[in-house]
């Protein structure tokens, strides 16, 4: 039998093995998405999960917010900008409780309440450096040539780039010298003051035949710096239930982290950070306590607090972040170089497991119903890997590479994946409910026992009350320890030179009668014959 045929045979046992069920399969849906412009929500809130994705297209146009209902497209809206994150969340308590959907897009968040366009956030906008300003007075004047703004625009890039690594360099790394601690918040505004405006970017990038007609068509424009949202994240604002309302969380290219509030769409906080934001893990309430995981451009992991208004705690991660999953108390990392790395809340790290391919995004599975977690972990070789903490508890093997997934209810059924693949494909998957995943299943790894817990018996009172005596008295008791011991160590030696004086050991200590006396009783039924060996012990001895 050959390969195909044998592959054809083997996919039926391998249907029937699988957890997961086929609910639908569309290679031609010409989605192009990723996890992060993803969500399943309940719009209408009648109890049926749709789908909704915000569709990437061409990278350049066709950008729209689609919005599926089972295995058929329910609506959709275009987008101007190339859409970066989408978040589901409640703005307000009104009733019915439907829920709005949040698109980030460039320097924008488009709201949509029931579908529609509600509300258009814009992202505060930047200082402008002095300079910058200075040479586009000088154009709109035409007071300069091209080929001296080009000049002075370059010099100003040029030293923007310098003193942003120099702040960088050592702001990230905590150990600015002792004699600049004074100027390192002034470095840090000039950093921000100084970068570079979208149109001076732009101009720099033209060829000089270019540059002429672009500064004429723009140069009555008022100048205005806005940065660009790089992730979004939703936080409780006063209460945990799941109906409670939330605040928008979301990072910036210039290094911020806003918070948002829910209704009037203000900025409640800003915190800062030592480099751009690509993932975030919100946890928390915003009017109690809070803290935001950030992974970054720089392969580190930062955590913000409430009273924090920088990054206080760092994690080296030796490489570029790909995918970031809270897990309980842990935190769940893909990184470039094919590893996945589990760090607690605090910064330590608890495990870190190789992988056979590349990374493309990873999710978090929750089966509440089960009580059930686990990470799952998309690779370029079409698997979808099912990780219970550092265990591989499962294997889905698709078509082509995994891009996008988001787990949940979809529909009424609760436990359904929804994957999007490279070629622009859809996939849904609903969990049988049966299905049972078994730690160590899908690899060698150590045996089934070593994960089994030691019966370890609880404190009693008596050994809680021992340990406080010990405690209390340990001086004590190591002093009388170490009586003891040098009475046995005297002890032994005194009965050791009364045996050598009494002559009671069996070998001769003088040199001069070099003998060695063993005596043995045997006995035979009822006869007993005593046995005396008298042994030479000289060296080259041959008598006994």
């Amino acid at each position: 039998m050959d390969d195909k045929n044998r592959d054809v045979a083997a996919a039926p046992e391998e249907r029937a093995n699988s957890k997961w069920l086929d609910a639908h399969s569309d290679p031609l849906a010409a989605l192009y998405t990723f996890s992060q412009c993803m969500g399943l929500a309940d719009l209408h809130a009648d109890g049926d999960y749709k789908l909704v994705v915000a569709d990437l297209g061409t990278g350049a146009y066709n950008m729209k917010l689609k919005v599926y209902k089972g295995t058929a497209l329910f609506s959709e809206n275009s987008i101007i900008d190339l859409p970066t994150a989408l978040a589901v969340f409640l703005m307000d308590t009104n009733e019915p409780r439907t829920p709005a959907v949040a698109v980030a897009s460039g320097s924008y968040i488009y709201i949509y309440k029931n579908i529609r366009p509600y509300f258009k956030f814009t992202l505060p906008t930047l200082s402008i450096s002095t300079a910058e300003k200075s040479v586009w007075d000088q154009v709109k004047q035409e007071t300069i040539d091209m080929k001296t703004m080009k000049e002075m625009l370059e010099g100003i890039r040029h030293e923007t780039g310098i003193n942003a690594l120099y702040c960088r360099r050592y702001s990230v790394d905590n150990r600015l010298p002792s004699f600049l601690l004074k100027q390192q918040n002034s470095y840090r505004n000039e950093v921000t003051e100084r970068g570079l405006t979208t149109r001076t970017q732009r101009f720099l990038m033209l060829p000089e035949a270019e540059m002429q007609e672009f500064a004429d068509v723009h140069k009555h424009t008022p100048l205005k710096r806005q940065t660009v949202i790089t992730c979004l994240d939703t936080m409780k604002k006063s209460m945990a239930d799941g109906d409670a309302v939330s605040c928008l969380v979301l990072g910036t290219e210039n290094r911020d982290i806003y918070i948002l509030d829910p209704e009037a769409f203000t900025v409640l906080s800003v915190l800062t950070l030592p480099s751009m934001p690509v993932f975030m893990s919100v946890s928390g309430l915003f009017d109690v306590d809070f803290r935001i995981i950030v992974a970054c451009r720089d392969g580190c992991l930062y955590t913000l607090k409430r009273d924090a208004a920088e990054a206080k705690s760092k994690v080296d991660l030796g490489s570029q972040p790909v995918g970031l999953v809270r897990l309980d108390k842990n935190i769940v990392v893909g990184c470039m170089d094919q590893t996945l790395r589990c760090y607690s809340t605090k910064g330590r790290k608890l495990w870190s497991i190789a992988l056979p391919a590349t990374i493309t995004t990873l999710e978090l599975m929750d089966q509440q119903r089960h009580g059930f977690k686990a990470v799952l972990v998309a690779l370029t070789n079409c698997q979808v890997h099912v990780y219970k903490d550092k265990y591989l508890v499962d294997v889905i093997t698709c078509d082509d590479v995994i891009t996008g997934m988001k787990f949940g209810r979809y529909g009424r059924e609760d436990s359904t994946l929804v994957m999007v693949s490279r070629g622009g494909g859809i996939l849904v998957k609903m969990l049988k409910r049966k299905a049972q995943f078994v730690e160590g299943s899908h690899c060698g790894g150590p045996p089934l026992t070593q994960m089994q817990k030691l019966n370890i018996p609880k404190k009693t009172k008596l050994f809680v009350d021992q340990t406080m005596r010990e405690r209390d008295n340990c001086v004590l008791m190591h002093l009388t320890f170490q009586h003891d011991l040098y009475r046995l160590r005297f002890n032994t030696a005194k009965a050791y030179v009364h045996s050598l004086q009494s002559s009671l050991n069996p070998i001769s200590t003088s040199l001069t009668e070099p003998v060695k006396l063993s005596a043995t009783v045997l006995t035979r039924m009822h006869a007993r014959t005593h046995a005396l060996v008298l042994q030479c012990t000289s060296v080259g001895s041959r008598y006994t």
